[in-house]
């Protein structure tokens, strides 16, 4: 039997929570054997984090009046029998409307006022000042009071042309897409210019975010919903009305705001809604299927993408027969389908790509952890040497051995100066790399850009000045990581020295590999491309939509800068945390010694009792290794156990 999209979302969800789970029992286990040092520490709370706060984004995109709203009650809001969105005829979402769930708002809907776009800020500046933002709180158990206050988000109000141009919703170039004017001479225009539903539903809370958009002329007048959010989505519906086809705005939709180049849309999905006005009882189910399959097929080659790929679905009757239960009309809806492939599809590819994050994670933190045990075990094995060399020995030689072993101390605590010395230059190169990657330097390439797109005039060189801003921003990426091979050579030398000195395991961590975030860039300046064709010269011209278009592509390449200052960051402080663990590791192997020695000195305890201690320790390390496998195995297996039996495998040591 197909399972719905919740159905599958509610697994995936109940696989990153015990995930989750096992990450806090593992953290737990290895603290209370001292092996959480702070490289490790790090690597776990990257980890739980990443599987708590994932976030899956579903973009639904289409021209007004195609169903999108129905179609998002029918899949995710079906259990409050009846809409939440609203969906009546005609125009209904006016906004980009966001729904997820943050625990540190209150359940709420929040409205950004559309005089916003009169203030040079992004989406993102907007977020932040929460004073600006008209909040309404909601009852997530009263299904009506829920309904009426999602009404909100189809509000308009009426304006003059000349604020209505001001506004990004008048054109004198492009009059074909302006609203029609009333006997007064005003427009109507979304009263709104984004909404945010913070909701306690269960896919939400569970990372599920939900993007609502609004019709071809909203989505063109915010350049930050289809340069960043739209392209940040992990799956993105089109909906097409499955008795038109696809029209001309339908597809101004699809080549504008949804294909760039390289992009194979793997991730979009098609879908034809509405197909119950194509039920006719004056045709047999034959005829009606062909006709619905020689639409997917015209639909499939227009927008070039794999007929496996355009879904039929009637988004009503969909609603309908869930909130009814009545199964043959679910299946003549063939909703099921479509929420079959969006569940394997969508979280399949999210699960594959936490999983090799998660993969790539443990093995660190497990490698992290072993380099501890087999410091110890060492300075376990070489005690074990000394204190067998003792037999027999007189009180002098005993009070020569702790001497020497003091002088060993002083001698070691004397190399601090060249490790200082390492974190100095390090920390240096590590400023350079802020320098570069900093938000400074961004505003500084941004400012530069900005300048070039506001000269007056048609602007021809466009793509020119679109790519040598990119070829800046990859060029820093190449400058870091010529840094991080410098400061790699200098760990690799350093920790050589070290280890021949003072028999340490130190081994520097992989240098990070930034090529990903050059390819990022790639990705980001192929999706503005088709801002900078002929049909947007005339945009172009205008200076607040080259703002507009500046500010969306500032947020989204700050991301990725930060992402690679991360990546930067956790490589160092890896190296760091490897160093200060055998430091510490040797400063107790010092202190055990010279306790070892004062026993037997003492007569407080024989040689024999102190080497079977040893022995039981290097007995307990081999355990501790033992034990450190299996916990990281049953973290990377595919196949998650019930909670209670993964708890009782991870506190059984």
């Amino acid at each position: 039997m197909t399972r719905s999209f919740n159905q599958q979302f509610d697994q995936h969800g109940a696989w990153r929570r015990n995930f989750a789970h096992r990450l806090k029992w593992l953290s737990r286990w290895l603290d209370e054997n001292e092996l959480m040092d702070q490289s490790v520490a790090e690597r776990l709370r990257e980890l739980e984090s990443q599987m708590r706060t994932s976030k899956v984004m579903v973009a639904f995109v289409a021209e007004f009046s195609r169903g999108k709203s129905e179609l998002i009650n029918a899949i995710f809001f079906a259990a409050y029998g009846r809409r939440i969105m609203p969906a009546s005829a005609g125009r209904t979402t006016m906004c980009p409307t966001e729904l997820g769930y943050d625990p540190s708002f209150q359940p709420c809907l929040r409205l950004l006022p559309i005089e916003t776009r009169l203030e040079p800020h992004s989406l993102a500046h907007w977020r932040d000042q929460s004073e600006r933002w008209t909040e309404i709180a909601i009852d997530v158990e009263d299904a009506e009071q829920l309904s009426q206050t999602m009404n909100k988000v189809a509000e308009v109000r009426r304006v003059s042309l000349d604020e209505a141009r001001a506004l990004g919703f008048w054109s004198d170039e492009t009059p074909e897409d302006n609203p029609v004017p009333d006997a007064d001479g005003q427009v109507e225009i979304p009263r709104w210019r984004h909404a945010l539903l913070n909701m306690p539903h269960p896919l939400l809370e569970q990372g599920l975010v939900i993007l609502d958009t609004p019709g071809l002329n909203a989505i063109g007048a915010e350049p930050e919903l289809t340069v960043s959010l739209i392209p940040q989505a992990h799956a993105v519906v089109f909906i097409l009305g499955a008795d038109t086809g696809v029209t001309r705005s339908d597809l101004a939709i699809w080549r504008e705001h949804l294909i760039t180049e390289g992009d194979p849309g793997e991730t979009r999905i098609v879908v034809l809604n509405k197909i119950d006005t194509m039920w006719d009882t004056l045709s047999t189910p034959a005829q009606i299927d062909a006709q619905i399959q020689r639409q997917r097929k015209g639909a499939a080659e227009l927008l070039g993408v794999p007929l496996t790929q355009v879904l039929p679905v009637s988004a009503q009757k969909g609603l309908q027969a869930k909130i009814r239960r009545d199964v043959p009309l679910l299946q003549a809806s063939r909703l099921p389908a479509l929420e079959a492939v969006l569940g394997e599809g969508l979280l399949g590819r999210r699960e594959r790509m936490l999983r090799l994050a998660v993969d790539a994670g443990i093995a660190a933190l497990q490698s992290e952890a072993a380099r501890i045990l087999k410091v110890r075990q060492r300075d376990l094995s070489e005690q074990a040497l000394e204190l067998q060399g003792l037999r027999g020995k007189n009180v002098s030689v005993i009070r020569h051995m702790r001497t020497r072993i003091e002088q060993e101390q002083s001698e070691f605590e004397g190399s601090n100066t060249r490790i200082l010395a390492l974190r100095s230059v390090q920390g240096k190169l590590l400023r350079e790399v802020y320098a570069v990657l900093g938000s400074t330097a961004l505003k500084a390439d941004m400012g530069r850009l900005s300048a070039a797109l506001k000269r007056p005039g048609i602007k021809f060189n466009v793509r020119k000045a679109y790519g040598a801003t990119f070829d800046a921003l990859r060029n820093n990426l190449r400058e870091v990581q010529a840094t991080t091979a410098e400061i790699q050579s200098m760990l690799h030398a350093t920790f050589r020295q070290l280890n021949a000195e003072h028999g340490f395991a130190l081994q520097a961590p992989a240098e990070p590999d930034l090529a990903g975030f050059q390819e990022q860039l790639s990705q980001i300046e192929r999706s503005h491309l088709h801002y900078l064709g002929i049909g947007n010269m005339l945009k172009l011209a205008q200076p607040d939509f080259c703002d507009k278009l500046v500010r969306a592509l500032a947020s989204r390449l700050r991301v990725v800068n930060e992402a690679a200052m991360t990546e930067v960051e956790r490589w160092s402080k890896s190296a760091g945390a490897q160093l200060d663990a055998q430091l510490k590791e040797r400063r107790r192997n010092f202190t055990k010694r010279i306790e070892a020695v004062e026993r037997i000195q003492n007569a407080a305890g024989n040689l024999d009792e102190r080497l079977a201690e040893l022995a039981a320790q290097e007995s307990g390390l081999a355990e501790l290794h033992v034990r450190l496998r299996e916990f990281t195995a049953l973290l990377t297996s595919n196949e998650a156990p019930n909670a209670a039996s993964a708890r009782g495998e991870l506190s059984a040591a």
